[in-house]
């Protein structure tokens, strides 16, 4: 059975999870004075594609990229003539290509 949990019991910071049983689905932390940008859309350029990750970075404005697997990748955005069925991230998308993306989790330590 699924469960939110809250806990406020700091006045700066709120934490929100989600689990199901004894396992972990969400934590969503949130901190008094800073913005928080999960759910939010932003219209990106994707700088750098790592086929090895198969995943691109997207520079959505903020100070880190945004990691974004291809899987996730609308194929509205993939170029003309790509078989969507066998497609790979280098032939599918490039850097510089611009595209719409809807943050999902907020950044963590290093990670953007």
């Amino acid at each position: 059975m699924k469960r939110m949990l809250f806990n406020a019991t700091q006045q700066e910071e709120l934490r929100v999870a989600i689990v199901d049983g004894q396992k972990l689905i969400d934590i969503d932390i949130e901190t008094a004075g800073r913005e928080q940008r999960k759910g939010n859309i932003y219209k990106g350029v994707i700088t750098r594609i790592e086929p090895s990750l198969e995943a691109c970075f997207v520079n959505y404005g903020e100070e880190r990229h945004g990691f974004l697997p291809f899987k996730e990748v609308a194929r509205a955005f993939f170029k003309d003539g790509v078989d969507v069925r066998n497609a790979r991230i280098q032939d599918a998308l490039h850097e510089g290509q611009e595209l719409i993306v809807q943050v999902e989790k907020e950044e963590r330590g290093n990670k953007g």
